[in-house]
């Protein structure tokens, strides 16, 4: 079976305390992307979700990174914090018609986030599916779902993301509930636990661990990991600790 891709990543690039400890202190802060990506696989956008970017932003952030970066962009919260899924189209339609695809080549997985408080209810959920498109602008899309609730915890919901190639975002180290099953030709990981007392995020066996279960994802498919949330000032170093170990 062919490997796939690995990357490996952090969640935005702007954060004050990565000055002086991954971004040099003497470089612009204008040049923040073009440092992060040159030392990073990808980058999960999480401003998309707040509100819309400008065209000429995507295309800005594309020509600011190398050719074989990618980004993830998370969806917009409009077309997922409601309480009929279905409802969702004008939000998910306006996203992707907004310039998202300026990135071209570099656009990644698309990541729809819903609430801790949102129950898995079979019909509501794939008529949220139903609403993702294949492509956009004759660009192929991959799109993968995290949900925060006990409910999704269950073969039906699993069958339903299989059934429409969406991945199911695997949340490590967090109290959401944690959906190991591939049901997409890629897997998208959230690792979520960095710790203060570790430079590197992570000790070394763990750090091994976590690179070991990414070359056993990447059998067959690519893998997105992304270092998120906890111990964040360090979450730079523990992304490119596993970058060297997976290499």
């Amino acid at each position: 079976m062919t490997a796939g891709r690995i990357r490996i990543g952090i969640g935005g690039w702007t954060f004050k305390p990565w000055r002086g400890s991954f971004y040099p202190d003497d470089l612009p802060q204008r040049r923040e992307l073009e440092y992060a990506s040159g030392h990073l696989g990808t980058i999960e956008i999480n401003g998309t979700y707040y509100g819309s970017q400008k065209p000429e932003t995507f295309k800005k952030w594309h020509d600011e990174t190398p050719d074989d970066f990618v980004f993830s962009v998370k969806g917009p919260r409009f077309a997922t914090n409601r309480k009929a899924l279905a409802d969702g189209r004008d939000s998910v339609e306006r996203f992707l018609t907004s310039g998202v695809t300026e990135l071209g080549r570099k656009l990644g997985p698309i990541l729809w986030q819903f609430m801790a408080t949102k129950k898995f209810d079979p019909e509501d959920f794939e008529g949220f599916l139903d609403l993702l498109p294949e492509k956009q602008d004759d660009l192929s899309l991959r799109h993968v779902v995290e949900v925060r609730h006990d409910s999704f915890c269950c073969d039906e919901f699993v069958a339903l993301a299989r059934k429409h190639g969406v991945a199911v975002a695997s949340a490590f180290d967090s109290p959401h509930p944690k959906i190991e099953d591939v049901t997409a030709d890629f897997a998208y990981l959230r690792i979520m636990g960095t710790k203060e007392n570790e430079p590197l995020g992570y000790p070394a066996d763990a750090l091994g661990g976590w690179a070991d279960k990414l070359r056993e994802l990447a059998e067959g498919r690519d893998v997105f990991a992304y270092i998120i949330g906890g111990y964040k000032d360090v979450n730079p170093q523990t992304a490119m600790a596993l970058i060297e170990r997976v290499s």
